[in-house]
């Protein structure tokens, strides 16, 4: 098994990073997100969009997380918008490709950037996971996050979807294997 780390992201993982988002998103919300939106997660827009993100520095994080020479996933997480307080973050991407699944590169993420985001002053987090993500939506409350309630309908363009809110601690730490 090859050496499964996360490291924060460079302007060199921009190019993966939208690969690995358009294509997990083709594959988990292909009956959800209308093809339109699909399409343009490819755009030089979108490209520009996550290269600003892995530039922005404090108190934004965008970390990768690797397998081998492989970048296999990423996370994107700040400080909740609206908050006047720093006491509440937000991750507002994590994904793992599929095919690199169920081998701990979630939890690390997660993990890695509770951690970056609990120096920063924050305490709790808050995810928002489209309903029809059934591995998001199991992933969260094995790392303890939990529905809160809280339900928002994003339009699509070509419809709407209705994302579950997750909170959960920033305490979190990866247990040695």
């Amino acid at each position: 098994m090859a050496l499964a780390a996360v490291r924060r992201a460079t302007d060199d993982d921009v190019a993966e990073i939208v690969r690995i988002q358009a294509d997990t998103w083709r594959l988990a919300y292909a009956g959800f997100v209308p093809e339109a939106a699909l399409a343009e997660l490819t755009s030089e827009a979108a490209t520009q969009a996550w290269r600003d993100a892995v530039a922005a520095g404090e108190p934004f994080h965008v970390f990768v997380a690797e397998e081998g020479s492989h970048v296999v996933g990423f996370c994107a997480a700040a400080h909740y918008a609206g908050q006047k307080d720093l006491s509440i973050a937000e991750i507002s991407t994590l994904l793992v490709e599929p095919r690199w699944g169920r081998r701990g590169h979630g939890g690390r993420l997660l993990a890695t950037a509770a951690a970056a985001l609990r120096e920063a002053g924050s305490a709790e987090g808050r995810a928002w996971v489209p309903e029809g993500d059934t591995a998001s939506r199991r992933f969260y409350p094995r790392a303890g996050w939990k529905p809160d309630g809280a339900v928002r309908t994003l339009d699509t363009g070509d419809g709407t979807l209705r994302e579950i809110r997750h909170t959960g601690t920033l305490d979190l730490r990866l247990e040695a294997q």
